[in-house]
């Protein structure tokens, strides 16, 4: 897929970090957006700039929900009449040992990181399946927002691994089921490494339902103080993962790395696997990154 504009958008987790980003760069290439996000009023901002720019359908969304997935692509089609490119895109974070984390955070976690890849997949997909059957030139691309974290498991960050894993597991099985049908419709499984965004802090939009009383654990505090550190200090920005990620559609490719660097770790653990070895220790290359998460465990017991 190489042509943007006029074409149509659909991002969620658009209010801020990388889903900003994708709409940014969408507008100046043409696009016209549907937006989605959980944070009304960041959104509406956000609309509101893009809107001076091109067309512009801004939904509060909680991908959580098949029904508010179903309603935006409704919306999409009812605005727009197609839709072209869509971005699973909204994400949360968890961490702490994986015994530590309670049956709330589970599902929230999993609710926004898995399942709103999934219910972006199931609805969206059929949506441009339709959109292909009634225009034979049609071209179309779904990117999910995975992780390194999907290709890799470290420590005291399993809620968010299993979320991730999944994620590149169902853009993986995407890609073939595409292909078994012939669809004209190509995917990507965006792996981002550590990215200045604000997904450390999103337990802030948890919503009420799943919060808790529970004081956080050791694990919990030391891991999140770890994710700030590493995202506050990352190099490679949000706009930057939306060039590449723009780039990659263009020249349809499936991976989609921020920081190939950290492949190597990757290849250690797929080594391991193949070889029935003990998972291989995804902080070798950043040992330093381990030493924080354990000093914040022992500096709060």
């Amino acid at each position: 897929m190489d042509e943007f504009n006029g074409k149509v958008v659909v991002i969620t987790g658009a209010a801020s970090g990388m889903g900003r980003e994708f709409a940014n760069l969408a507008s100046s290439l043409g696009m016209k957006l549907v937006l989605a996000d959980v944070q009304q009023k960041p959104l509406e901002k956000a609309a509101d700039e893009l809107s001076r720019q091109g067309e512009v359908l801004a939904m509060v969304c909680d991908v959580r929900k098949g029904a508010h997935v179903q309603e935006l692509a409704d919306s999409a089609m009812a605005r727009f009449g197609a839709v072209h490119l869509v971005f699973n895109n909204a994400g949360v974070g968890a961490g702490g040992l994986v015994w530590e984390n309670s049956e709330e955070d589970w599902e929230w976690v999993l609710g926004v990181n898995l399942w709103g890849a999934i219910h972006g997949v199931r609805v969206f997909t059929r949506v441009m399946l339709e959109c292909a059957a009634q225009d034979p030139g049609y071209r179309g691309w779904i990117v999910n927002t995975a992780s390194m974290a999907g290709l890799l498991n470290s420590p005291a960050l399993g809620i968010y691994n299993v979320s991730k894993h999944a994620v590149v597991a169902l853009t993986e099985t995407l890609y073939h089921d595409l292909k078994l049908v012939d669809a004209p419709i190509g995917t990507s499984v965006l792996c981002p490494y550590f990215i200045p965004t604000a997904i450390a802090q999103s337990h802030r939009h948890r919503p009420d339902e799943l919060r808790t009383d529970e004081i956080m654990t050791a694990s919990q505090m030391a891991a999140q103080a770890l994710t700030e550190k590493a995202v506050g200090s990352g190099k490679v920005s949000a706009a930057d993962v939306a060039r590449l990620t723009f780039d990659a559609i263009r020249e349809e490719r499936f991976y989609v790395y921020s920081h190939p660097q950290a492949l190597g770790a990757v290849a250690e653990r797929m080594d391991a696997l193949v070889h029935a070895r003990p998972p291989a220790d995804p902080y070798a290359a950043t040992p330093h990154l381990k030493e924080i998460l354990k000093a914040g465990m022992k500096g709060r017991r």
